[in-house]
C-alpha cells in the first residue's frame, strides 16, 4: 500500500511504459513462430530469415545509444512515438513480403530501429526518472515484469492465426497489436514533464554526451558488465529465433512452441519482480552473473535430453524466470553509477554488446544449422560462453564492487 501511494502520481507513465515494452518485446520475441511457413512460402532460406533478425538486433543495439542521447534533446515522447510508428510499418512490410528484401527491411531495419526507441533501455529510463530512488529497483522490476507479458499474449495469438489462416494473417494480427504502442508511448511520454534532480558540480549530469561516454568506458565495473551482457543477447535470441524450428524438427506439436514462449513470458513476470526486489538488497552485478550461469545450466540440461512437452514447458518456465530479470539489474546499476540524465544513452552503450551477441545467436544459429543439419554445436557454444561470462561477472563483482566513479569532467 505504501508503494502504491508513492507511485500513484506517476502510474499513467509507468503503465504506458509497461504496455509499450510488453508489445515491443513480445511481438519481436514471437517472430520465430513464422520462420518455417514464411521461408517455405516465399522461398528464402532459414539463414536468410535469421539474417534479417540478426540485422534487427544489430540495428537495435547500435542505434540504442543514439536514441538515448536524442531523448535528452527532444524528450522521450517524440522518440517513443516515432519508434511505435516504425514498428507498425515494419510488421506491415513483413506481412506483405514476397522476397528477402521485404523481410530484411521490415523485420530487420525498421523493427530494429523501432526497438531502439521503444524497448527496455528507453522504458526503463522512463520508469527510473518517474519514481524516487528509494523504490527504483523494485519499480524497474515491476515494469520489466509487466513488459514480459507480451510473449504470453502475442505468441498464442500469432500461432492460432498462423495455423488457422496462414503466416500473413498471423503477422497482420501483430500489426493490429502494435498499433497499441502509439497511445502507450504518448502516456509514457508524460515523463518529460518531470524535472531531473539537480546534479552536483562533479556529477555526470553536467557533462556532454561525449564526456559521459568516456566516463562510462573508464569505469571497469561497467566494462565488465558490458562484456558479460554479450552472453545474454546470444542465448536469448538464439532461443526465441530457433526454438520453434528445433521443436518442429523433433516432431513436436507446433502449438508447443507458442505455449513455451508464453511460459517464458509468464515466468518472466515473476523473475523480473524478484530480481528488481533482489537488486535493492544485494550486489546487482553479482546477481547478473548468477543469471547467466543458471541459464547456461538450464540450456545444457534441456538440449542434452530428447524434448517432451513436459520438459519443454519446464525449460520455458526456468528460462522465463531468468529472462528479463537482467533488465532492472542493468538499469539500476547504470543509474547508480552514472545518474539519470544520460542513463538511456549509457545503458544503450552496454546494450550494443548485448546485440552483437544477439546477432550471433540469431544468424550464427541459422548458419550452423544450415551447415551441420542440427543445433548441437550452436547450443554447446552458447552454454560454454554463458558459463564463462557468468563466472567472470560474479567473480569481478565480488572482488571489486561497483560504485559511482570519480567524475572529473574538466
Amino acid at each position: 500500500m505504501a508503494l502504491l501511494q508513492v507511485l500513484r502520481p506517476t502510474l499513467p507513465i509507468l503503465i504506458g511504459a509497461s504496455v509499450m515494452l510488453t508489445l515491443s518485446m513480445g511481438l519481436r520475441q514471437s517472430l520465430g513462430l513464422f520462420m518455417q511457413p514464411l521461408t517455405q512460402d516465399i522461398r528464402i532460406s532459414v539463414s536468410d530469415f535469421t539474417l534479417a533478425l540478426a540485422v534487427q538486433n544489430l540495428a537495435w543495439g547500435f542505434l540504442q545509444p543514439f536514441a538515448g542521447a536524442l531523448t535528452v534533446r527532444y524528450g522521450f515522447r517524440a522518440i517513443m512515438v516515432a519508434g511505435a510508428l516504425l514498428y507498425v510499418a515494419g510488421l506491415a512490410l513483413m506481412a506483405g513480403a514476397n522476397g528477402f528484401l521485404s523481410v530484411m527491411i521490415g523485420g530487420g531495419i525498421l523493427i530494429g530501429t523501432s526497438l531502439a526507441c521503444t524497448a527496455a533501455a528507453i522504458a526503463m529510463s522512463v520508469a527510473a526518472r518517474a519514481v524516487p530512488a528509494t523504490v527504483r529497483s523494485t519499480v524497474l522490476g515491476l515494469v520489466s515484469g509487466a513488459g514480459s507479458l507480451g510473449a504470453l499474449l502475442s505468441a498464442p495469438i500469432g500461432q492460432m492465426l498462423n495455423e488457422g489462416y496462414g503466416w500473413r494473417m498471423g503477422l497482420a494480427g501483430f500489426v493490429v497489436l502494435s498499433l497499441l504502442m502509439i497511445p502507450a508511448a504518448l502516456y509514457a511520454g508524460r515523463v518529460d514533464k518531470i524535472p531531473l534532480p539537480k546534479p552536483a558540480d562533479d556529477e555526470i549530469g553536467n557533462s556532454s554526451a561525449s564526456v559521459a561516454t568516456r566516463i562510462a568506458f573508464s569505469n571497469v565495473s561497467f566494462v565488465v558488465m558490458t562484456g558479460a551482457y554479450f552472453v545474454c543477447g546470444m542465448q536469448l535470441v538464439f532461443l526465441t529465433t530457433h526454438l520453434p524450428s528445433y521443436l518442429a524438427i523433433c516432431g513436436m506439436d507446433p502449438m508447443l512452441s507458442a505455449q513455451t514462449l508464453g511460459m517464458i513470458g509468464g515466468f518472466n513476470v515473476l523473475g523480473s519482480i524478484f530480481f528488481g526486489w533482489a537488486g535493492e538488497r544485494w550486489n546487482k552485478l553479482a546477481l547478473l552473473g548468477g543469471i547467466y550461469i543458471f541459464r547456461s545450466i538450464a540450456l545444457a540440461w534441456y538440449f542434452t535430453l530428447p524434448p517432451t512437452p513436459a520438459t519443454t514447458l519446464l525449460f520455458g518456465a526456468i528460462m522465463g524466470f531468468l529472462w528479463m530479470g537482467v533488465g532492472p539489474l542493468v538499469a539500476g546499476a547504470v543509474a547508480e553509477m552514472f545518474g539519470l540524465k544520460w542513463q538511456a544513452m549509457i545503458q544503450g552503450l552496454a546494450f550494443m554488446s548485448h546485440q552483437v551477441g544477439s546477432f550471433l545467436g540469431a544468424f550464427g544459429g541459422g548458419v550452423l544449422y544450415d551447415a551441420l543439419g542440427s543445433y548441437t554445436m550452436a547450443w554447446r557454444i552458447g552454454v560454454a560462453l554463458g558459463l564463462a561470462g557468468g563466472i567472470i561477472q560474479v567473480a569481478f563483482a565480488l572482488i571489486r564492487p561497483s560504485g559511482p566513479p570519480q567524475m572529473q569532467t574538466a
